[in-house]
Order: structure tokens, then C-alpha cells, then sequence
């Protein structure tokens, strides 16, 4: 039965099944989904891995580990008294601070009730005929719902690399995004860092204060810029409370759904001496300017970016003593912003202390790990820790740790297997009934801006499905290739999408992940927006309701 001719009717209890709906993870968009599954009157569940809610901020307890984005433009903005009720103490809030915040949303909506933690989910089937999903624990334990939502991140599931040995090593070692809860100790450890991208660089920065020797190996060197954090006195978190409508107003206008958003001027519109000024402006400032409120063209045109570029290499050679160990940090295979640019403090001082040895790994790669440290193909360490700092398989990697079973049977995986497709992000035709609220193709930057967005919709075609009667509910094949193609035609021109990185599907620490594809929507948020909206808009064209 189409969208187009439906009547409305008394809702259809779903009954012989444990539940309405199930949610996959409690993170941030675990959380808010449960809090608006709650105001349709759905009996939830949700299955969390952890013993703890928060998610990314439950799981990414490594050293130094903070927003990028700004406090107040990261938190919920959809409970005006949380928001009265809550206090930054950072411009950029640390792990700890922000995992209390979400342990806040927890109690104040008494969500633990309706979560059960040490809940893996490996498995998940949709049964045709009884119209529902059957979720399959790793306990072993099977729960059916009408409904199955997905809340399970965009960058959850963590790579490790694959070096001989690494089960031999006799110290202690942790990958950034599985670090434990008790702290760790640096303080006279030999310790070293695989990776220096986001998560590396801010591990860097932290363990470089008490090691007795850090020895950082980086293979692919990152373009880095100043965080310029700093504290928030209670004053100005009153301002910033007062400031709240046109904070999440502004994050609704930009392109990412950052504060920052593209100057309207070209890199050339402007005399050598302005652009000069204005890029020393950026790199001054706060957060991501220096990227996303960068010149317009920055990201399309190939001699903006070598100009951009050129900035930040020299501000590198400015603030690393040893001319060698400057250029070895400076990239060479990508310009500024064709990959996620890590915000940091005092990273590039790092490598003027006395106890901090970079290691091009490129150039010598790691041979094994050893019981005693890490050998390389020109020199032998001893490490009391190693840190692995390599990433994750973003987008689709927690998808394909779950065996998801849509009609007839067929995975996921097999429907993905060119790679993931979506309509808005949100559905796959194939799978009725699932809904995927940080799926391949959401508008991602400022991801809690998304994930309000993303929780509303599917809620909001929940209640209409209440309201319809309607027990089954699947993207069409047609529209979801017309999304496709708009997300293609979004990453034209983009310099971005010649480069290796999670963001075009190539992933060195990931087997098969070696073809370039188009893994995440280039548009504006805004856009995104609006064709999510069209389609809610016009009675749910596109999906199939029965």
C-alpha cells in the first residue's frame, strides 16, 4: 500500500512481540530516541554493549580526548531546562565532562529503566510475514519489535592494524577507542603512539607531558590546527545561555551545522596581503574556522587549496625547532581539508622536547611487534606501552559487526557489498522497518546537530505510521537511487575525493576497504535538510507504508 493512498485508522498494536521497537546503542542518538519513542507510547528496549551510557564518549577514554566542536553547540538543544541546567567549564569539554553530561540526560528522563548494558547485538533477521525483527544478543538471547533503529555511531568501531606479534608484547597496550577505566600511568614509561590522526594527536599532546620517552610512528602525516581552548567562567556561561536560540539557529544555516560556515569570497578575490591577514585571523581563532570558514573554494579549487596549504605548512615550520622533523609532520599526498583536520594544543611543541622521537613509518614500517617493544626494518624499541591510535572503519564498519538479514534473507553486507547505499541516510530498501540514524550518507559535521534532526524524522514517519495503522514500512528501490545520485553529483569537484580516507571508503587498516567511493553526503546540511524533509513533506513519497 502506498503512502499516497492511505486513511487514517486506529494504530495496530504490535502484539505477540517483546516489543515496539528496539534501539541499537545508547549513545547520544540512542538516548534521544528513546526519550521520543517514549512520547509515541512504544515499548522500548534499548541494547547498549557497554556497562555505561554515552557511547563514543563512553568508549573514547584515552588521554586528552575532547569536542572539536564547541561545547554549546554540541549538547542537546531540545530541553530548554537541561539546557538552563547544564554548565560547560570548556569552550571544547573534555571526555569526562561531556560523559557526566550524558549520564545527566540519563537520570533527569530515567532512561536506564528501558537500557540493558553488557548487550552486544550480533545478528538481526526480518521476518516477512510477521512483519518484525528478531535482534539476537551475543549471550545468546533472542527480542522481536516492530521496529528497528539503529544508533550505533558513525566512527564505533575501532581497526586494529595487523602487525606479526602483537599478542606477544608483555607491557601493557590499548587502542584509543577501547581504552579502559582505570587510569593509565605514563609517568617514567617508555611508551609509544601508532597513528597521529585526531584521536592520536590529542593521546600525543597528553602522554608527551610524563613520559620518560614517547616515540610517535606515523605513517600518513595529518594537517593539524590550533584548538585554542579555554575555560568558561560562570559569567559567560550566562551569556551563553542567553545566546542559546541563535547558537542552534546559526547551526541550523551552516553548511556543516558547525559555528563556522564558507567565506562567500574566492581565495584570489582577494590581494596577497588580505588573504594573509585574514588566513592569520583563522588560525587565531577558536575551532574548526580555519576549515570550514575557510575561503569558498577552498576545498574545489586545486590552487586555493596550494595556497592554504602553504599557510599552515610554514605556520608548522615556525613551531617545530628541527627543520627535518617539521617537514616529515607537513603532508605531502593531500592539501589542508580534503581530510579531517585534527584540532590540537601545543601538538607541534611536542616534537621539540627532548623525550619525543617521530618515526616515519612509511619510510621504515613497522616489521612486528615483539615481546619487549616494536621492531622496524632499520631499528629495535623497548616500550613499557604501546597505543594504537589507528582509526576506525567509519560509517558502515558497526554495521557489518552486526549480521543484519533483510527480505529473503539477504545481508547487509551483500546489499552493500559495492558499497553503502541509503535513502537520506536513514532507510535501505531491503530492510522494512529499520531506520538508521547516523546510516552512510547523513549529513554528518556537528553530529548532534544531525542526530536531532535524524531522531525527529524517523519519529515523526513513527507517528504517522501510528496514526495510518501501518505495520510495514520500506524505502522504495527508486528513491533510493534518486538519493544516490544527488550524493554523487554532491562530491563532484571535490578535491577531498581524491585522497585516501575513511571519508572516500579507503581504510589502510581495514581488509577489502581499498576502492574509492563516495562513503559520506558532500552536501550541506541544509540541503540534506530539505530533501528530507520533501519527502515527509509529500506524504512520505518514496516509502512504501502497509
Amino acid at each position: 500500500m502506498s503512502a499516497v493512498a492511505q486513511v487514517d485508522r486506529q494504530p495496530v498494536a504490535a502484539t505477540g512481540l517483546d516489543y515496539d521497537a528496539i534501539v541499537i546503542g545508547a549513545g547520544m542518538s540512542g538516548l534521544y530516541q528513546l526519550i521520543k519513542l517514549r512520547e509515541l507510547g512504544l515499548k522500548t528496549r534499548v541494547f547498549e554493549a557497554g556497562t555505561g551510557v554515552g557511547g563514543t564518549w563512553y568508549w573514547n577514554r584515552y588521554p586528552g580526548c575532547r569536542f572539536d566542536s564547541e561545547s554549546y553547540s554540541y549538547g542537546f538543544s531540545f530541553d530548554k531546562e537541561l539546557l538552563k541546567e547544564w554548565s560547560w567549564s570548556e569552550h571544547f569539554a573534555s571526555q569526562p565532562e561531556t560523559e557526566r553530561y550524558l549520564n545527566l540526560v540519563a537520570d533527569k528522563y530515567d532512561l536506564r529503566r528501558d537500557i540493558q548494558f553488557r548487550a552486544r547485538v550480533v545478528a538481526a533477521c526480518w521476518d516477512e510475514q510477521g512483519r518484525r525483527w528478531t535482534v539476537e544478543l551475543e549471550d545468546g538471547s533472542s527480542h522481536t519489535a516492530r521496529f528497528l533503529i539503529t544508533a550505533i555511531g558513525a566512527l564505533s568501531a575501532p581497526t586494529m592494524p595487523n602487525f606479526p606479534g602483537m599478542a606477544d608484547f608483555k607491557g601493557q597496550s590499548f587502542h584509543t577507542g577501547m581504552w579502559p577505566k582505570q587510569p593509565v600511568d605514563f609517568a617514567g614509561k617508555c611508551v609509544a603512539v601508532i597513528g597521529t590522526g585526531a584521536s592520536g594527536v590529542q593521546t600525543i599532546q597528553e602522554v608527551a607531558k610524563t613520559a620518560a620517552k614517547l616515540v610517535v610512528f606515523q605513517r600518513t602525516p595529518n594537517w593539524c590546527a590550533p584548538l585554542h581552548n579555554a575555560k568558561i567562567p560562570p559569567q559567560e556561561m550566562d551569556e551563553i545561555r542567553a545566546r542559546y536560540d541563535e547558537i542552534f539557529k546559526r547551526c541550523e544555516e551552516t553548511f556543516s551545522c558547525f559555528l563556522h560556515t564558507p567565506d562567500p569570497r574566492n581565495t584570489f578575490d582577494v590581494s596577497a596581503e588580505e588573504r594573509e591577514a585574514f588566513l592569520e585571523k583563522l588560525y587565531g581563532e577558536r575551532g574548526f574556522g580555519i576549515w570550514v570558514g575557510n575561503f569558498k573554494d577552498l576545498l574545489t579549487s586545486r590552487a586555493a587549496n596550494e595556497e592554504v596549504s602553504r599557510f599552515v605548512a610554514n605556520k608548522i615550520r615556525q613551531r617545530v625547532k628541527d627543520p627535518k622533523v617539521a617537514e616529515m609532520l607537513i603532508p605531502k599526498n593531500h592539501g589542508f581539508g580534503t581530510r579531517r583536520v585534527p584540532l590540537e594544543t601545543k601538538y607541534y611543541e611536542c616534537y621539540n622536547q627532548p623525550n619525543v622521537t617521530l618515526v616515519d613509518s612509511k619510510a621504515t614500517p613497522i616489521e612486528r611487534i615483539t615481546p619487549s617493544g616494536i621492531r622496524t626494518s632499520d631499528a629495535e624499541y623497548e616500550f613499557d606501552i604501546i597505543i594504537y591510535a589507528t582509526g576506525f572503519d567509519a560509517l558502515r564498519g558497526a554495521f557489518d559487526r552486526i549480521d543484519f538479514h533483510g527480505k529473503d534473507g539477504v545481508t547487509l553486507k551483500e546489499t552493500w557489498k559495492d558499497g553503502a547505499t541509503s535513502l537520506v541516510g536513514m532507510m535501505q530498501d531491503g530492510f522494512p522497518n529499520m531506520f538508521m540514524l547516523l546510516g552512510p550518507h547523513t549529513a554528518l559535521g556537528n553530529i548532534p546537530r544531525s542526530i536531532e534532526f535524524n531522531v525527529d524524522w524517523v519519529t515523526d514517519l513513527l507517528r504517522h505510521a501510528q496514526r495510518t495503522g501501518t505495520t510495514r514500512i520500506e524505502a522504495t528501490e527508486e528513491a533510493r537511487a534518486k538519493w544516490m545520485e544527488h550524493v554523487m553529483e554532491a562530491a563532484k569537484g571535490l578535491l577531498s575525493m581524491e585522497v585516501d580516507s575513511w571519508m572516500t571508503g579507503i581504510n589502510i587498516n581495514v581488509a577489502g576497504k581499498q576502492t574509492r567511493i563516495v562513503a559520506r553526503y558532500t552536501g550541506s546540511a541544509p540541503t540534506y535538510r530539505a530533501w528530507a524533509n520533501d519527502i515527509a513533506a509529500r506524504g512520505y513519497e518514496g516509502v512504501t507504508l502497509g
